[in-house]
């Protein structure tokens, strides 16, 4: 079975920095994309960030976090990281890793993390 293993949250003040990890635990026959998404209470998922696997994919973000995130993939790891800087209060939200790609030649899947928690506030 397939999981995605998340850490790298927390509390950090406004205009902080926290690294987000989420790595794929278990066998899986292709992955296409790798990415974060985030949920504040009362609203809905959103992109935060993704990034393709393949070479020379460019990254994409949320207009909200240009210029303040960086997502990075190892794809020898099967691990992609989310590097956020300049923290403001309104990024404070349960940030989901997702996974694109195919357990097996003729399935293919959406996986989600558990969750973790990233509280800015002073």
């Amino acid at each position: 079975q397939v999981q995605l293993v998340e850490s790298g949250g927390g509390l950090v003040q406004p205009g902080g920095s926290l690294r987000l990890s989420c790595a794929v635990s278990g066998s899986m026959f292709a992955i296409y994309s790798m990415g974060w998404y985030r949920q504040a209470p009362g609203n809905q998922r959103d992109l935060v960030a993704d990034i393709p696997t393949g070479t020379g994919g460019r990254a994409n973000y949320a207009d909200s976090v240009k210029g303040r995130f960086t997502i990075v993939g190892d794809n020898a790891k099967n691990t992609v990281y989310l590097q956020m800087n300049s923290l403001k209060p309104e990024d404070t939200a349960v940030y989901y890793c997702h996974v694109n790609g195919r357990r097996t030649l003729w399935s293919t899947v959406d996986i989600w993390g558990q969750g973790t928690q990233v509280t800015v506030s002073s």
